[in-house]
């Protein structure tokens, strides 16, 4: 069997050389101006760490750790959020792959010549790396591998309208599959995981790292597909690129008092007339805290890009560069005005012409322990949410198991 790597060691207490102690100080140092930098306003120009950490996309090595704890020890709601991805078609170890060189998608799937496959394979091998974590049974490790494989040496491209969205979606999974099992299991050779880094790096990078201006859901899932992938390729200029993104797109996505009269546009949007905003915003003319420009459209796209930003600070700040001091009050606001009508509050007749589409779906964990269990922000309207929708699933298309992987976990 093969042993599992980045095993906890135990190791006892020791007095810090002075030598030591310098050394520290002056990391802390460095720390303290790093964070300085990260606040809005301050150089912001490079993202990217020195070195990437491993396991690092979405859910660190430590939060795995606290996940499987939680899980043996039978403990609420890590347990219930366990059974449920286990007795999920995605944790299944009879599962066939389907890959295929050209994944075709039309807008609302019409055509789907490979897109459902791919995004649930891709969710599959994430759910399995995860099984195989929690269990360390090898059987598990090896079927994500075998998925990932699979496609690794057929696909080739993503082709008609919703081929950028579909990249974002199933790039988005993939990393945070080959992450865990890549950094903590022995199983994979490297030939296959070179040939994985390859599929990454010519059938998904391309298609997402320049980004979109079409609803901004689009651009958040294909930087947060283009931050995974830089991750697990260690492309410093990538992630650097992505982020840069997602810096512009989070303030065009989710609407603040501080922006003044109307919301802040991307760059390159080319909205640049209040009739064009209002038009862009689903014809919203009054704009509030927590808005979003597709919180009139429907809640379900709106959760698309929320958990998308959610997703992205969380790796930021795995890999040591925290976009939550830029990020999280635009967050924490749109978590909870999305959240307070998703609870059922009816909606004044200025709002979306007073009628809601709802079905925000299980996005707000990951952002939720962010902001309010890790940084101690009250978000009464997004507790009460989560924590009666517990555990969380999947949307079937990139988010899955998060109440497993996030729920209070101080990781």
């Amino acid at each position: 069997m093969p042993l599992k790597t980045h095993v906890p060691v135990r190791r006892r207490h020791r007095r810090t050389p002075r030598t030591a102690l310098f050394a520290t100080t002056a990391a802390a140092l460095t720390a303290l101006v790093a964070g300085f930098l990260s606040w809005p306003g301050a150089s912001t120009a490079d993202a990217a760490p020195a070195t990437f950490v491993h396991p690092g996309v979405t859910v660190s090595q430590g939060q795995l750790d606290f996940a499987r704890d939680k899980v043996n020890a039978g403990a609420q709601p890590w347990k219930g959020a366990y059974d449920q991805m286990m007795a999920s078609k995605y944790a299944s170890l009879s599962r066939t792959p389907k890959p295929r060189a050209i994944v075709e998608c039309g807008s609302y799937s019409n055509p789907n010549n490979g897109c459902t496959d791919e995004r649930e394979d891709a969710i599959a091998a994430y759910t399995l790396a995860l099984a195989w974590y929690v269990t360390e049974d090898t059987r598990y490790a090896q079927k994500s591998i075998e998925i990932m494989d699979a496609w690794s040496a057929v696909i080739k491209d993503h082709t008609n309208s919703n081929g950028p969205l579909q990249t974002g979606w199933a790039g988005s999974s993939w990393p945070k599959a080959a992450e865990i099992i890549r950094y903590t299991s022995t199983s994979w050779p490297q030939a296959r995981v070179d040939r994985f880094k390859t599929m990454l790096r010519t059938a998904y990078l391309p298609k997402v790292i320049n980004g979109s201006h079409s609803n901004g859901n689009w651009e958040l899932s294909m930087m947060e597909a283009a931050v995974g992938i830089s991750v697990f390729l260690e492309d410093r200029t990538s992630y650097d690129k992505a982020v840069a993104k997602f810096r512009g797109r989070v303030p065009a996505f989710i609407y603040l008092s501080s922006d003044g009269s109307q919301p802040k546009t991307a760059p390159g949007s080319g909205l640049d007339t209040r009739a064009k905003v209002v038009k862009y915003w689903q014809n919203q003319s009054t704009f509030v805290d927590g808005l979003t420009q597709e919180t009139c459209r429907d809640f379900t796209h709106t959760g698309y890009g929320l958990s998308a930003i959610s997703h992205i600070a969380e790796t930021s700040r795995i890999q040591g560069q925290d976009l939550y001091p830029q990020v999280g009050e635009r967050l924490r606001q749109a978590l909870g005005f999305q959240a307070k009508y998703e609870l059922g509050e009816a909606p004044p007749s200025w709002l979306c012409g007073g009628t809601l589409h709802r079905g925000l779906g299980p996005v707000t964990e990951v952002g939720y322990n962010a902001l309010h269990n890790r940084l101690g922000h009250t978000m009464t309207n997004t507790q009460t949410l989560t924590e009666s929708r517990r555990p969380a699933g999947s949307n079937n298309l990139f988010v899955a198991w998060e109440t497993l992987t996030h729920a209070n976990n101080p990781g």
